[in-house]
């Protein structure tokens, strides 16, 4: 019979594997890799998730990272951006195609206008037009649309960023450059395609390590595909069973961290669309469902949040000026004054950090509210 592990167990296994119970000694390139990538919807989340994680990191060593091609943005997990490793990206990419295979019609805003076209030579025509060029969404849009005249040209982005992997290439994603994504294919970026014999098993695993223990649900939520039963049937051997609280069976590496359920954890700061509150179906083990609701928006948006013995109780968002920057605190409930302590120290070096050039910066603890 499985051992039961508690919601508080589940929590600082996930914390140790995050790098959230200590901040770890890894480089930039060790700790994407270690993560299983971060989240990357905009541009900046990666480097406030691992300021939170890492000893003494700076931006330029993740800037300096995407500008050798050592890490990627590429769209993967549960059809979102991510900054991976290009060995992640050209193997993980070939086993989350059904999701973008899927989205293709099934998006009700492109999917009228592109039935009855050949999506594949859409994509071909795009593989070709950005082996020319790296092209921003509108400039393909635009010379696609000269060969399907009449169709929109979002439409014909949309199927060719579903069916091809595209990279989005400096200056996208490096730390105080801005502007629009700009695309490339892996084979025009990095001079290699996705993994022609891809392994879900690798996968999984690599989910485990990260995120562990974990049912499949979870890893299906966090990869955003279906059928990966199967694979936990196959590695079934090579794993260690548990059962949560509620009696689903979860699946570990058997020398992964477990710390005990006692385990002091630390008050942090987690940045934007930190992938702790999006990689499970059951995410109890780090936020609550009431509070869930508040930190992600209904358009998708994740804010900051704070960690207060391991488990989320609010959010923090910074407010910058030209001359002053600030970081507001909006705890969801009674915070100890030993973590409430830790977290505005934590701010205070976040704004030095992320606003250096500001005049001023404070911190301000507000109340919560829930409705």
């Amino acid at each position: 019979m499985s051992d039961t592990l508690s919601r508080r167990a589940l929590n600082r296994a996930m914390l140790d594997r995050q790098l959230l119970l200590r901040r770890s000694k890894m480089t930039a390139l060790e700790a994407v890799e270690h993560l299983a990538g971060l989240q990357a919807q905009a541009p900046n989340p990666p480097y406030f998730a691992l300021w939170t994680r890492l000893h003494g990191f700076r931006q330029e060593e993740l800037a300096n990272l995407l500008l050798d091609k050592s890490v990627v943005r590429i769209a993967l997990m549960r059809g979102t951006v991510h900054l991976v490793t290009p060995s992640d990206a050209l193997a993980w990419r070939p086993i989350v195609q059904p999701l973008y295979d899927r989205s293709v019609l099934g998006n009700t805003q492109h999917g009228p206008d592109i039935k009855g076209l050949d999506h594949q030579e859409i994509a071909r025509t795009a593989r070709k037009l950005l082996g020319e060029r790296p092209l921003s969404s509108a400039s393909l849009g635009a010379e696609l649309a000269k060969h399907w005249e009449g169709v929109a040209p979002s439409s014909l982005v949309h199927v060719a960023r579903a069916l091809l992997p595209l990279v989005q290439i400096p200056p996208r994603g490096v730390w105080g450059k801005s502007g629009q994504p700009t695309y490339q294919t892996t084979g025009d970026w990095l001079g290699a395609e996705p993994d022609a014999a891809p392994s879900p098993e690798a996968m999984f695993l690599r989910y485990l390590a990260a995120f562990g223990p974990a049912s499949v649900q979870d890893a299906q939520a966090w990869a955003g595909i279906t059928k990966l039963g199967e694979v936990a049937e196959r590695l079934r051997p090579r794993l260690r069973t548990f059962r949560d609280e509620n009696g689903r069976e979860l699946f570990d590496l058997p020398e992964a961290p477990r710390p005990d359920p006692d385990t002091p954890a630390p008050a942090r700061l987690l940045g934007p669309f930190d992938q702790t509150v999006l990689s499970y179906a059951d995410r109890t083990r780090v936020i609550s469902d009431e509070y869930r609701k508040v930190v992600i928006t209904q358009n998708g948006l994740v804010k900051g949040t704070i960690l207060v013995s391991g488990f989320v109780k609010g959010f923090w968002e910074i407010k910058a000026a030209k001359k002053a920057a600030s970081v507001v605190i909006t705890p969801f409930e009674r915070i100890p004054k030993r973590d409430l302590d830790t977290l505005e120290s934590s701010a205070y070096r976040l704004l030095a950090w992320a606003h250096p050039s500001a005049e001023s910066h404070s911190v301000e603890v507000v109340a919560g509210n829930l409705d």
